[in-house]
């Protein structure tokens, strides 16, 4: 279960008074918003905030700065606790809150320098944003100074009413982007003495399309903790489309999005809407972080898919003179404990990873981190330029100062185009795979030139009439964007089905987003029968083995709660997998992207008595998954759980069940997994929705995987968990008319 938490909250050490801190009582949606302030705010004009019943929030002002200052207020009011532990995570402040044993966490960030741009992003950005952004964070100071009750976590972690800076609002931004690659490198680094690792990482590097690692598999341990860090906090997935006017009965283009990140409570994302001189959008948000990161305005809609680009490279710099070597150190405050210190070293690279206590790297190497996030970009005043776009080249033009996290942009207007936007920024190295994940110093010439998103593919109203994106291979490009993109499984089923039909509608996108088809599966499972049925390996197995074989025979791919074929598949598969395969190449072929992949290109090359004996090793251990699981919802669960919910002794007041689930790793309704034949728990994946048709203003649904609200026992903390399962989404209309007559609970806020 603790590999379920981000790393900052699985090695807490709670003390006797955390232990007795008691959960808040139950809430309702009017007692919580009485603790919402109303009077005598720092606005420009009296303001409105309407309500709906699960606590949506749609901000009226009449200015700006009322806007921004309010958000600020909402984010604080419905993440507070959330958005602190953010902070502290970006910050690599972790051991104030868990004690000793966040410390070698802390010293990993502290050396990874998430922030290190953020002051000269500040200093550089226009007027106009840093406006925007001095007066949301005054509302999230303003809530923090006078909230009582404080949420939750301050009591229990030790928090302090600390007043948050405009610079730690872009370092959480960066938190939130940092690069997918790392995930896999980290993994991989500790393979690199292994006999086989020559061959495996050109078999890794060279292949196209690859599963990212810590949705699999993940690492043990304290690395393993710190992916998770990564995948609970980072946009690292997703599918994104929008179909254009040519293809849907509503005459307009239609969108649809659903964030893949880690699945913990409270959701990483909030449903706001806003209204204002310069700004009428509603969508999905950080909290934290003041712009719609997936929404719609009158006229556009976007959302967006993480590009798998590699923004980072690691290079070996043993060979550099010790005075090319800057180093600092900080101080780690410690809850508990006496207080540590991190010495950070910072090459002209990039800092000396090697020296992270987390981090393997072979005896004797020095290695830095070349990142495009160590250098100053302005995500923020590019997605407020989004959130005001009014047509395609408003939209280009808002990302062309875009760089992390690299994103495929999918847009859609009000007149029916559609399009796709490559956004990020990119050392300029050639297209081949490098001979090792460390490269030599020469490599580093690349970083002298920069490619952004004005030199990479774009797409605007194509032939087939439609735009999708599910972290796959982009569209060939001058230079190389990455390594590690995902299988092919969501793309393609996205692009069979949008292609086959042209009266598409919003009811029936949202139907798509629960589809459940694994087309890798199937080709795995089709490549299997043909091996069995050339080898004729088995003649006399018994009864219950021969039920998986049947059941995996006349499977149809779908991985739907209710059927027990993909039970007797995975199950088969595991066994499969663990015969075939030794501890490394497990590993390092998980690391590096799709094993069932692998295993189908590889079967038609083991051998019959190999293959027959690994199957053999296989069969009872998947007969008994299927007599112990009934359907794929018994085996594959999604827990409903805060962050705290795997600590022992107090985690399970922050577990509130479990859930059978539909899909699989690869599926639209992605539910990531392990491979195994036991129950397992998906921790990754679809947790948020949003669909927009462009047509009506009024036409946007969203749901959350759990609720709007961050406070433990809120009426709102849980209650779109059953809407999210059953596939419903929540109508937030755009036009204020429409928000002030179906939002029931209004809030008039005054200077």
């Amino acid at each position: 279960m603790a590999r379920l938490l981000p790393a900052s909250l699985a090695l807490l050490l709670l003390t006797g008074c955390s232990l007795l801190t008691p959960l808040p009582p139950p809430t309702t949606l009017a007692q919580r918003l009485a603790m919402f302030p109303t009077a005598h705010l720092p606005l420009d004009k009296p303001a409105r905030i309407y309500w709906d019943d699960h606590q949506i929030p749609f901000v009226e002002a009449e200015t700006d700065h009322d806007a921004a200052f309010l958000l600020g207020l909402v984010h604080a009011h419905l993440r507070l606790g959330q958005m602190e532990i953010m902070r502290h995570i970006a910050e690599g402040r972790l051991a104030e809150l868990g004690g000793p044993l966040a410390v070698d966490i802390d010293k990993s960030l502290r050396i990874l320098d998430l922030g290190k741009a953020s002051p000269a992003i500040l200093a550089a950005m226009p007027s106009e944003t840093r406006a925007w952004l001095d007066a949301f964070v005054a509302g999230i100071n303003y809530y923090q100074e006078h909230a009582a009750p404080l949420p939750h976590e301050y009591a229990l972690l030790g928090l302090k009413r600390e007043p948050w800076r405009p610079e730690e609002i872009i370092t959480v931004g960066r938190l939130a982007s940092v690069d997918v690659t790392w995930l896999i490198w980290f993994r991989l680094l500790r393979y690199r003495d292994s006999p086989e690792w020559p061959a495996l990482w050109t078999r890794i590097a060279g292949r196209a399309a690859s599963s990212a690692p810590s949705f699999a598999t993940p690492g043990e341990g304290s690395l393993g903790l710190l992916e998770t860090l990564f995948t609970e906090t980072g946009k690292t997935g997703s599918n994104s489309l929008a179909v254009g006017a040519t293809r849907t009965t509503s005459g307009s283009a239609i969108i649809a999005s659903d964030p893949h990140l880690g699945l913990s409570l409270p959701n990483l994302w909030l449903i706001a809407g806003i209204q204002s001189p310069s700004y009428h959008a509603v969508g999905l948000m950080v909290p934290g972080l003041p712009f719609v990161a997936v929404g719609r305005n009158p006229w556009i809609a976007w959302g967006g898919t993480n590009l798998r680009a590699a923004s980072s490279d690691i290079f070996d710099i043993s060979s550099l003179p010790a005075d090319q070597l800057a180093t600092h150190k900080e101080k780690i405050r410690v809850r508990w404990w006496f207080d540590s210190e991190a010495e950070i070293r910072e090459s002209p690279y990039g800092p000396v990873i090697s020296d992270a206590p987390l981090l393997p790297h072979r005896e004797g190497e020095t290695l830095a981190l070349s990142w495009i996030g160590h250098r100053p970009s302005d995500e923020m005043t590019a997605m407020l330029g989004v959130n005001r776009a009014r047509d395609w080249n408003d939209f280009r033009q808002a990302l062309a100062g875009f760089a992390l996290s690299p994103q495929n942009f999918i847009y859609a207007d009000a007149k029916g185009n559609v399009g796709q936007v490559t956004a990020t920024q990119l050392p300029a190295r050639p297209d081949t795979p490098p001979p090792d994940i460390v490269r030599p110093l020469s490599d580093a010439a690349a970083w002298q030139r920069i490619v952004t998103s004005q030199d990479l593919p774009s797409s605007y109203d194509p032939p087939q009439g439609f735009v999708a994106s599910a972290n796959n291979r982009p569209a060939g490009a001058p230079i190389r964007i990455g390594y590690f993109f995902s299988a092919n499984d969501r793309i393609q089923r996205l692009q069979a089905l949008l292609g086959a039909r042209r009266d598409w509608t919003a009811e029936d996108l949202k139907r798509l987003q629960l589809d459940t088809y694994m087309q890798s599966s199937v080709t795995l499972r089709d490549a299997l029968k043909a091996r069995l049925m050339a080898a004729n390996a088995f003649t006399s197995i018994r009864p219950e083995e021969q039920r998986v074989l049947d059941l995996v025979a006349g499977w149809d791919g779908n991985y739907a709660a209710t059927s027990q074929g993909p039970v007797a598949f995975e199950a088969l598969m595991a066994g499969l997998i663990g015969a075939l395969y030794d501890e490394t190449e497990r590993g390092m072929l998980d690391a590096g992207g799709n094993l069932y992949d692998v295993l189908a290109q590889d079967l038609p090359h083991i051998p019959d008595d190999r293959l027959t004996a690994a199957l053999r090793k296989a069969l009872p251990e998947a007969a008994k998954a299927v007599a112990d699981y009934p359907d794929w919802g018994a085996m594959h669960r999604l827990p409903l759980q805060h962050m705290l919910g795997g600590l022992p002794v107090i985690g399970g007041r922050y577990r509130f069940g479990d859930r059978p689930a539909s899909g699989s790793s690869e599926t639209l309704d992605k539910t990531a997994h392990d491979i195994t034949a036991e129950q397992n728990q998906t921790r990754y994946g679809t947790q948020a929705r949003h669909v927009s048709d462009l047509a009506d203003p009024d036409a946007n649904w969203f749901v959350l995987l759990g609720g709007q609200d961050g406070w433990f026992n809120s009426a709102n903390f849980l209650d779109q968990v059953d809407p999210f399962m059953q596939g419903e989404l929540i109508q937030v209309p755009l036009r204020i008319e429409t928000v002030r007559a179906r939002f029931a609970h209004r809030l008039d806020l005054t200077p």
